[in-house]
């Protein structure tokens, strides 16, 4: 199977976390920033995480330098175009890309005009390839709760438009969803669909409050099901849509190795899995490789992924107009 040439599409990125290392090279020379080198292997090396981390921090280490050079409106655009183009030279049909935009108010940004460029860069990526996408806003667990309704009144004016969801992100406590019950529901009344990071470090019981409590349609990770029967059933009834990021997964130890990784029975089970690769470089991965390294792995077919597609279709927040072209690639 030519894995390069299958239409595919990508539920769960972070911007920050798909960066080309001579970009951070370029934005820092613009910007005055110091870098400990000018080598885009150097620097490489310093965005990549290990294979398998001692913890999520770890991981979430390596976002740093990125974030750096992420302050300004034209560097935000042109790494969200980029980021758009490199999924698009790989036969990506459509991708949802998440980022925080309080990460990026450094230097003096609104948190529209943040918004506003990454919208920008991927709707000039669209125009020049074969691809659909849409952003989602995600708000992190170590920053403020109050952050949040300020990000999501930004954001509202983009909704439709380039904007589609909300969701939150960063270290995973047991019980986090009870903190958060007002923040998700002030962004469903504004119109946002709801996804949310849970099950990765967290417990199973995370997985249902994400559901029960905020209202998620899907969950990003979400691997501790397998030990939950009652969040697991309630993905089920419900058809909430799994985003799993199989390396990244493997790197932050929510699963000891690949072949442990559940992904294969959620899918023969009837579960709305999907593969997204979660940070293309920090993970060092493509959608190419994601897609391979399941279906090789797990001696899936055409059909099987087939169905994982349509899956990602159907779990995806594009339009109607956009999830029928969509479909047409299969």
């Amino acid at each position: 199977m030519n894995y390069f040439d299958l239409p595919k599409i990508d539920l769960h990125c972070h911007l920050d976390g798909s960066l080309r290392p001579q970009t951070v090279i370029d934005l820092a020379a613009e910007q005055n920033i110091e870098l400990p080198s000018t080598d885009a292997e150097v620097i490489k090396e310093m965005m990549v995480a290990p294979e398998t981390c001692p913890n999520l921090q770890e991981y979430l280490d390596r976002f740093a330098l990125p974030i750096k050079v992420m302050q300004t409106a034209e560097g935000i655009e042109r790494i969200s175009f980029e980021l758009f183009e490199d999924a698009a030279k790989e036969n990506v049909k459509y991708l949802e890309v998440r980022f925080a935009p309080h990460l990026h108010i450094q230097q003096g940004l609104s948190h529209e005009q943040i918004i506003e460029s990454a919208v920008k860069g991927m709707k000039r990526a669209e125009a020049l390839y074969d691809i659909k996408g849409n952003y989602i806003l995600s708000a992190v667990k170590f920053l403020p709760s109050d952050t949040i309704p300020p990000v999501l009144d930004a954001g509202e004016k983009f909704l439709g438009n380039g904007v589609v969801a909300f969701d939150l992100a960063g270290s995973e406590l047991d019980n986090f969803a009870h903190d958060y019950v007002t923040y998700t529901q002030y962004a469903r009344d504004k119109g946002y669909r709801i996804t949310i990071h849970a099950g990765e470090q967290g417990c199973g019981q995370n997985v249902y409050d994400a559901i029960e409590l905020l209202g998620a349609e899907r969950i990003g990770h979400g691997v501790a099901i397998k030990d939950h029967e009652q969040a697991y059933q309630r993905v089920k009834q419900d058809v909430v849509g799994l985003e799993a990021c199989p390396s990244s997964n493997v790197q932050t130890k929510a699963i000891p190795e690949l072949k442990l990784h559940p992904l294969k029975e959620f899918h023969k089970d009837g579960l709305p899995v999907t593969i997204n690769t979660d940070n293309r470089t920090v993970s060092n991965t493509t959608m190419t490789q994601e897609v391979e390294k399941v279906m090789e792995l797990f001696e899936l077919t055409a059909e099987d992924y087939a169905q994982i597609y349509r899956a990602s279709v159907e779990q995806c927040f594009a339009s109607d107009e956009v999830k029928q072209k969509l479909m047409q690639y299969i």
